[in-house]
């Protein structure tokens, strides 16, 4: 009989409100340990320790990484500090895990992309909406081919969720909704419906006491020969919103496809409507407004793990990722020049 594999032990780099739940979905799988805790308050790092039993706490970055033998470090930071923590990984070869975004700028993330390239390290971005359970059944849906080829579709992510009362930092932000929700967005897209070869964008600022925008209009000619629409907001008031949901149609050559409020999933075609509710699992540590994206860390969880241990393929590595992030800040830069940007097949 074989001997089981030790537990991968990796560190946690940041003790902020995500930590919590990504600590926790780290729990909810086999074969890893958290065996350090970082953040630059220590008292912070030592209360999240407390709670999940983790006995090391740093306030410093350099002594945590000398100190432990990790297989990976998990970096939960801000956008702007991502960087600084990753590039400390890299040259000491370790495979690291970021949150999204990746980095405030797409040159940035190249870099810190390139560093664990040319170690030949595992480099892998936290992108976790693409593996919400409704999302990934419309995936499989559309992958089955029963609607034909799609030729035209939407995605939208629009409510009035009031995200400035519990982040207030966000009002200072000169790039809001794209950075924060378009990256999420914008990556699911790729994940449904491939590459673009043209993206044109709109944003608009509706909430007079912020700084960035908090509305976006992505529209994209994709290398299938679909055109897509991406819909996001948070100043938006309509009848079927559900925060945090993303509803889908898909247009196709025998039918289409929806996925709908609280976790519909249906299929239109000459026989009629049929559908079916596919709700996330829920968990006892997540917070029942956001189980949607709390199961979805899990998930995303597992997929790394198998890529970290070599027993699978991961799908958000840094380097599919930049492609993401490119959707971003080419959006942002058609918004600014009102100019259709287009790519190279």
């Amino acid at each position: 009989m074989s001997e089981k594999a030790r537990d991968l032990k990796f560190a946690v780099v940041g003790a902020g409100f995500w930590s919590r739940f990504q600590l926790a979905a780290w729990k909810e799988l086999e074969g890893v340990e958290c065996v350090a805790l970082y953040n630059r308050t220590l008292a912070k790092a030592e209360a999240l320790g407390r709670e999940f039993g983790v006995g090391a706490a740093y306030d410093d970055i350099d002594q945590l990484l000398d100190e432990h033998d990790l297989d990976f470090a998990d970096i939960i930071t801000d956008v702007d500090t991502h960087a600084h923590f990753s590039l400390k990984c890299a040259e000491r070869g370790i495979p690291a895990i970021c949150q999204k975004p990746m980095a405030p700028d797409l040159e940035t993330a190249r870099k810190m992309a390139g560093a664990f390239e040319e170690k030949g390290l595992p480099f892998y971005v936290h992108e976790n909406w693409r593996w919400q359970r409704p999302i990934r059944v419309l995936k499989e849906k559309l992958d089955a081919g029963t609607i034909g080829r799609p030729w035209r579709a939407r995605i939208q992510y629009c409510n009035s969720f009031p995200v400035f009362d519990n982040q207030p930092f966000l009002k200072e932000l000169e790039q809001f909704i794209l950075t924060d929700i378009g990256t999420h967005i914008l990556d699911t897209a790729r994940l449904l419906f491939g590459e673009a070869k043209a993206l044109y964008c709109r944003v608009h600022r509706v909430n007079p006491d912020i700084k960035g925008e908090d509305a976006a209009t992505v529209t994209m000619d994709m290398e299938s020969g679909l055109c897509l629409n991406v819909e996001m907001s948070y100043a938006s008031k309509l009848e079927n919103e559900s925060f945090p949901q993303t509803y889908v149609e898909v247009e196709g050559e025998r039918g289409s496809l929806q996925l709908c409020k609280d976790y519909w999933v249906k299929e239109t075609n000459k026989d009629g409507t049929s559908g079916d509710r596919y709700a996330p699992r829920s968990y006892p540590w997540a917070d029942p407004a956001y189980d949607l994206i709390h199961s979805s860390i899990v998930d995303c969880n597992r997929n790394l793990l198998a890529g970290l241990m070599g027993a699978g393929e991961v799908e958000t590595t840094a380097a599919d990722n930049l492609k993401s992030l490119q959707l971003v800040f080419d959006s942002y830069r058609s918004a600014a020049n009102g100019e259709i940007i287009r790519y190279s097949l």
